[in-house]
């Protein structure tokens, strides 16, 4: 049946009418792209006859639908009959006629893009690479015929160019003939010939190419249009071999300039051309080009503002602010050329420059100094295209410091933050220059670059707010300007006013309201959305607090509140637009409604009304959040009620996020508007909230317990309400302590919770020490408390009796002590709490009225199980943090007597210097003296335990005591015994914490003569010095920035595998070989991952890449996923590093992920090959978001055989969309 149809169309098609046949056709290519098409040799011949012959018909709508059949055909239809379709297509385009030329090329390259076989490819390039070598080289081919084929061969060598490696040679040698060719547009298909070919080629072709290339550069006698070609060329072979291109920069860079500054002055697409070869350059062999780069930069500076035919005579320091008619006719009758081609040149110098910004970090400051005022200078640039790419590049030097200087906050001179601040003004100025402009494009690019220098420097703009907001009007008010033009001047108005303080903005107040609130009744939601956001600010602006700064705010309120209202109030809007009406109201009330009172009956139902809507519920629940914590008191009469079923009603609800504002907002409502809700309504809400609470969600269930509580300490709550928390939330709460997850806010939330509990109504203190102390009784079902529970019971019961008052904690102490004099061996639990309860409660109270409790608490560090000498020692650090003068002397005094109780005696001592410390409470200089002493006389323990402990008794002791601890620490790092020295740097690691001390100041000048320890002969020193440098760089970047071109080196060679380190261990009948230096690399790599984040412009990534990453790729286990980690980090932050050296990071990449355990692997190690496996798979989708990746062939492969192994693309589909 099928047949007799097609016979039936391929009859109409060879009919007179021009109409039959596009039927036909059109029909042909509906069978086609059926599925079960299949076709017998017979009707093959003459499908694959009739449409090369329909090709050729006279009416082109017919030709071109069977170019569109030509797709179809070529899956359907045996790999010999494509070949010999090709071949005649060949023919065709080769000796053909002029007219049926163009159309042979299409059906040519349309083939091409459907073949999926490299069988067929294979037989297909055997019979086309000589025809097309043919038609390029034949002499006497006419130019047509050469483009025609180039662009074909252009196609196939992209798509198939490794399969034919063994003609490369061949092709090279033919191609790089037409590079001398006297017609351009052969030229230039050659060129983009030349770079097909290229990523294909091995090093030695590429070598033989670029050595050509630059022979031609050196010919002295050559035309200008070659020398050209042969530049654009060596611009795209760096474009599509990235780093390989990498050795021979040193015969290319120096050829490139000299012509670049040699150049006639109307030669300007040689000097356009040169320009991105050395920006293509830039980004693709970041390590190669390194010794250029100053030259480069003032080359690209020199040209930025390279305009030969055109002298500025505008006066530079003229203050224009009131001749705007002025510069109006000016910039009517600027100088117009269309000759005039230097904006070319100075295009590709900005595009250069921001090559050179993004991938020099280490360059920034020198940037500053040479880069940033000459492109301030340029934002007056006269062609518009090159004017967006200055802002641009300014955007990314911007971005970049940015980056570069991420959780710096003090300004020390000459760093990045500090040389742009200077440049403020001058930026100010010349910004103003062009917001004043007729474009709207040079507007949008003015409020591109204001938008990131305030995400910068945020508090950058105070002084020069007047001389901005005329910008902001102008772009807001005039008739002309476009929604994206006043949505980019929106975002930054509302930056501006987040990021500076209220004052700034006084004055202006009236002229910047005006436009702001004419733009929320704007009819594109995009540009309400941002003038509503930008409203919100305005009202933190106009009234920052009850007093508002001496500043009359009231004729402001009511102009806001209406504009806002008439959003709010109407239906048939945005989303977005809906919920920042409804959050800017939220925010007017609060601030304003004491000024509202006659509007608020109206308004507030309407809020209540959008708690309603599904869509807009959210919203609304922090709205009214909002409008309970103003200081205001607002009248909620009218609503509170309803609001208060809703929300009780929305714990009940599925969402997340929704039960999570309800509860914050319930709070709130409770805490401000108390008197006015009835008891009843307070049992349903607990009710609803007991069912909130477990260890499932912590963040839920700590605001569920603060809400609990807020409910409990209402003075007006019934007895109901206190039965119904006993009944509903305790039972959930003594659940919760058990869990081994508890902790953070959770368990603070928890404590108060009993805190709260014990002054509400009907609960006694002795039923709730029972019911917290019974609940760390082994169950049969579950079996043992988890460790971490015992600290929450502790730490509550600790609480529970302070709140509970003097008497009953002291008879809590009298019964916990019990327990221990009692011989406990029998009840271990039990011992160990209450040995952790009367640690909690001595640290918050004085317990030296119970006589003795520090010997009985001593008696317990001869119990034969560890965790009650650890509870025991515990217990001890903290009484003795309730009363120092008392109980330190005796722990001092103990760890010199007793030899084998010293690790816990230390313990207890590290308990108090810790606290101490965090406290920041002193100590008495008689008890520091012999504090250290001691502590430095365990320095050289033989057990590493007790070494710790010391180091991070002395490192807390620092922090309360520099002055007497650094030069101590210094003099031992001198130390002839190894176990002092890494001591005292691990002592110095834990004396650097997030928060500014003292002790930085003091450290400051000593950090080398610890870190540089690095270099011990030790491996115990060196790992603490690596690990101290790592702490560093967390903690306090801007200590150790001066130090890091010496540092670095040395830390990298830490990562290297160290043959001396790895020794063989004989067990008898198996040898077993242990690497010492594991933890060493393992702790050097991790601590490169900390400086990628904070000294991101000190570390070198291209020369750390290789080869210290590629060998940590390579290494154990341990090792790898620290490094993959860093791979990602340097994929996103330094994709141009990370490209230059794709190829050599695939091959250890490949190999994790096919790797395969033994057969007699434990589950443990089937697990760990699992995250192995999955850790290299998130590197590896890093890797794919850069763009530019496709210019690696090795790379592209291990992506296809990623996606052909159903195993790991799952697990490689999931990592991605996480």
């Amino acid at each position: 049946m099928a047949n007799l149809q097609m016979t039936g169309i391929l009859e109409k098609m060879t009919g007179k009418d021009k109409d039959f046949r596009y039927m036909a056709t059109s029909d042909l290519l509906s069978e086609l792209n059926r599925e079960g098409f299949k076709a017998d040799a017979d009707l093959e011949i003459k499908l694959s006859n009739i449409i090369l012959q329909q090709l050729d018909d006279v009416a082109g709508d017919v030709s071109g639908l069977a170019v569109k059949c030509l797709a179809p055909l070529v899956k359907k239809i045996s790999e010999p009959r494509v070949v010999e379709m090709t071949n005649k297509l060949c023919d065709k385009l080769l000796g053909g006629k002029d007219q049926h030329r163009d159309i042979a090329s299409i059906a040519l390259k349309t083939i091409i893009a459907e073949i999926t076989t490299p069988s067929l490819a294979q037989l297909i390039l055997v019979s086309l690479s000589p025809q097309l070598i043919r038609g390029i080289t034949g002499p006497g081919t006419c130019t047509e015929i050469k483009c025609e084929s180039l662009d074909i061969l252009c196609d196939v060598l992209h798509k198939f160019g490794n399969l034919m490696a063994t003609d490369h040679e061949m092709l090279l040698n033919a191609l790089l003939s037409q590079l001398s060719s006297n017609q351009a547009s052969v030229r230039k298909k050659t060129v983009s010939c030349i770079a097909s070919l290229s990523s294909s080629l091995s090093d030695d072709l590429l070598a033989k190419t670029t050595i050509e290339v630059v022979r031609n550069l050196g010919n002295k006698g050559a035309k200008s249009e070659l020398i050209r070609t042969n530049i654009q060329m060596i611009g795209a072979l760096s474009r599509a071999v990235g780093y390989r291109f990498g050795p021979h920069l040193d015969d290319t860079v120096p050829v490139l300039i000299n012509y670049c500054t040699t150049a006639s002055e109307n030669d300007e697409e040689l000097r356009e051309y040169s320009l991105q070869a050395l920006e293509s350059f830039l980004l693709r062999c970041p390590r190669d080009i390194a010794s250029y780069c100053d030259e480069i930069l003032h080359l690209a500076l020199e040209y930025l503002s390279y305009d030969p035919n055109f002298t500025d005579n505008m006066e530079e320091d003229t203050d224009d602010e009131n001749n705007e008619e002025e510069e109006d006719d000016e910039s009517a009758n600027e100088y117009t050329d269309d000759e005039d081609v230097s904006w070319k040149v100075r295009r590709a110098s900005a595009k250069c420059l921001a090559a050179l910004i993004v991938s020099r970090p280490e360059m920034l400051c020198k940037l500053y100094e040479e880069a940033c005022p000459k492109l301030i200078d340029r934002f007056k640039e006269r062609e518009e295209n090159v004017k967006m790419d200055v802002f641009n590049t300014f955007i990314e030097l911007l971005r970049q410091t940015g980056n570069v200087t991420k959780g710096q906050t003090n300004l020390n001179k000459l760093s990045p933050r500090w040389l742009l601040k200077q440049e403020v003004p001058k930026i100010v100025k010349s910004i103003n220059r062009q917001l004043r402009e007729k474009s709207i494009k040079t507007k949008v690019g003015a409020f591109s670059v204001l938008k990131e220098l305030v995400i910068v420097l945020p508090d950058c703009l105070a002084d020069h707010i007047g001389t901005l907001i005329p910008g902001i009007e102008k772009a807001l008010n005039d008739k002309s300007s476009t929604s994206n033009l006043k949505i980019e001047a929106l975002i930054f108005t509302r930056l501006v006013l987040a990021s500076h303080s209220p004052p700034a903005f006084h004055p202006y107040i009236k002229a910047l309201s005006s436009p702001v609130l004419s733009a929320v009744g704007e009819r594109y939601y995009k540009v309400t959305a941002e003038a509503l956001r930008v409203c919100g600010e305005l009202v933190r602006v106009v009234r920052p607090n009850l007093e508002g700064y001496g500043f009359d705010f009231k004729p402001y309120v009511h102009p806001i509140y209406n504009a806002i209202m008439s959003r709010l109030t109407n239906q048939d809007q945005d989303q977005e637009v809906k919920e920042c009406a409804i959050s800017c109201m939220g925010l007017v009330i609060s601030t304003f409604g004491d000024n509202l009172g006659a509007e608020l009956p109206s308004c507030l139902p309407v809020l209540v009304d959008r708690m309603g809507n599904e869509i807009t519920r959210l919203t609304a629940v922090k709205a009214f959040a909002v409008i309970a914590a103003s200081p205001l008191w607002i009248d909620l009469s009218c609503v509170l009620e309803h609001v208060i079923a809703e929300l009780t009603g929305f714990l009940r609800k599925a969402n997340r996020a929704l039960r999570q504002a309800t509860l914050g907002t319930l709070n709130s409502l409770i805490v401000a508007y108390g008197d006015k809700i009835g008891p009843s309504a307070y049992e349903v809400i607990i009710v609803e909230l007991s069912t909130l609470i477990s260890d499932s969600d912590l963040h839920m269930t700590a605001l569920a317990l603060e809400l609990c509580c807020t409910l409990m300490a209402d003075k007006r709550s019934s007895r109901n309400v206190g039965s119904a928390v006993r009944d509903r939330v305790l039972p959930q709460a003594l659940t919760l302590i058990k869990s081994s997850l508890l902790q953070g806010q959770a368990l603070l939330a928890l404590q108060n919770f009993f805190a709260g509990l014990v002054h509400s109504a009907n609960t006694s203190f002795d039923a709730l020490l029972e019911s917290l102390l019974s609940s760390a009784k082994p169950s049969p079902q579950s079996g043992g408390v988890a460790k971490q529970a015992l600290h929450s019971i502790a730490q509550c019961v600790a609480v529970l009796c302070l709140a509970a008052g003097d008497q009953k904690c002291s008879s809590t102490v009298k019964m916990l002590t019990e327990i221990l004099k009692d011989d406990g061996t029998t009840n271990s639990a039990k011992q160990h709490l209450a040995l952790l309860c009367l640690g909690e409660i001595g640290r918050r109270k004085d317990l030296s009225s119970h006589a003795h409790i520090e010997t009985i608490i001593i008696e317990s560090f001869q119990s034969p199980f560890e965790e009650i000498k650890s509870a025991a020692s515990y217990a001890l650090g903290n009484i003795a943090v309730g009363n120092l003068s008392k109980y330190l002397p005796f722990i001092l005094d103990q760890i010199d007597n007793q030899q084998k109780k010293q690790y816990l005696l230390l313990h207890s001592l590290k308990e108090v210097i810790v606290r101490q410390s965090v406290d920041k409470a002193e100590f008495l200089d008689s008890s520091v003296e012999k504090i250290l002493k001691l502590l430095f006389n365990h320095c050289e323990s033989e057990e590493e335990g007790v070494r710790n402990v010391v180091a991070e008794c002395l490192g807390k002791v620092a922090l309360i005591e520099p002055v007497k601890l650094i030069p101590a620490l210094k003099v031992r790092t001198t130390s002839p015994a190894a176990f002092t020295r890494a001591t005292v740097v691990i002592a110095v690691k834990y004396s650097i914490v997030e928060r500014p001390e003292k002790i930085d100041e003091i450290i400051y000048p000593e950090i080398s003569s610890f870190l540089m320890l690095i270099k011990d002969q030790d491996r115990h020193v060196r790992r603490a010095a690596v690990l101290a440098l790592s702490t560093f760089a967390h903690n306090k970047p801007n200590l150790i920035k001066g130090l890091l071109p010496e540092l670095l080196p040395l830390l990298y060679d830490q990562t290297i595998v160290k043959k001396e380190l790895i020794r063989t261990v004989d067990l008898g009948p198996f040898k077993h070989i242990v690497d010492d230096g594991l933890e060493l690399r393992k702790a050097a790599f991790e601590c490169v991952d900390t400086l990628l984040d904070t000294c991101l412009d000190q570390v070198n990534p291209s020369s750390f890449i290789v080869p210290y990453l590629q060998s940590g790729l390579d290494d154990h286990y341990d090792v790898k996923m620290p490094c993959h980690l860093i791979l990602s980090k340097l994929a996103d932050k330094c994709p141009s590093a990370v490209l230059a050296v794709l190829d050599s990071l695939v091959d250890p990449l490949q190999k994790t992920i096919n790797f395969k355990p033994k057969q007699d692997a434990v589950k443990q190690e089937v697990d760990r090959n699992e995250d192995m496996i999955r850790s290299a798979l998130r590197a590896i989708a890093s890797l794919n978001r850069i763009s530019g990746g496709d210019c690696s062939l090795k790379f592209k492969n291990l992506m296809s055989e990623i996606s052909k192994s159903p195993t790991l693309w799952d697990k490689y589909y999931s990592i991605r969309n996480e």
